[in-house]
């Protein structure tokens, strides 16, 4: 059975657990990265500023840390569950939650609003070519996306292994950490993107960043 064949059939438990099982998600990233989800989520930090667009922000958990950056934020996600969570959590933070429901390929916002855009662990929605043409039009010239897309548990521990392996077979990353493809850059540079990739390391894990650039004058 191939990664792809493994990933369709498993795309239904996705669905559910982004949707109708939304207050499982936390518990379940937790297990199944052995605890390092959120320390992957965070790694896309450093790369923010001004102000953010999340685009699939979840349960809310990066949307957490820009407040407490001090980054001016936003966030756009079109599960109701995930909403209700993430604006729960950012409550009690005492601030006011900026968050809306829609798709990355329609986003409500005029163009030029932010300086960055980020999404972590998005589906294959994020490198849809009418995704990142509305993420090209709401950045600032130079603004940036950053993208996470995978992750790699790299301890020898046995349980660390079997976490890994399980990870490769699902599709939720490569064989191993890897530039992102000429395919892929060629693809943001015709919609007007300068990217570069960089691994960030991490205790027991490493993660993948992409950054693109929005040139000046596209």
């Amino acid at each position: 059975m191939t990664v792809h064949l493994i990933f369709f059939l498993l795309r239904p438990i996705y669905y559910l657990l982004y949707h109708q099982f939304a207050w499982t998600y936390d518990f379940v990233s937790a297990v199944v990265s052995l605890g390092h989800w959120q320390d992957w989520v965070n790694s896309a930090l450093p790369y923010l500023d001004g102000r953010v667009l999340e685009i699939g922000f979840g349960p809310g958990h990066l949307q957490q840390s820009l407040y407490e950056k001090k980054l001016i934020t936003f966030g756009l996600d079109e599960s109701r569950q995930m909403a209700r969570q993430a604006s729960s959590r950012i409550r009690k933070q005492g601030v006011i939650s900026r968050l809306a429901r829609g798709y990355a390929q329609h986003i409500p916002f005029v163009d030029g609003s932010f300086d960055s855009v980020v999404a972590t662990f998005p589906a294959e929605y994020i490198f849809d070519p009418q995704t990142l043409m509305e993420i090209q039009r709401v950045l600032v010239p130079s603004g940036k996306l950053v993208i996470l897309p995978m992750a790699w548990i790299t301890g020898t521990h046995p349980l660390e292994r079997l976490a890994a392996w399980l990870f490769r077979i699902s599709g939720e990353a490569a064989g191993r950490p890897g530039p992102v493809s000429a395919v892929l850059i060629d693809r943001f540079a015709c919609l007007g993107f300068e990217v570069h990739n960089e691994i960030v390391k991490m205790k027991g894990s490493q993660g993948l960043v992409i950054v693109a650039e929005k040139k000046p004058g596209s």
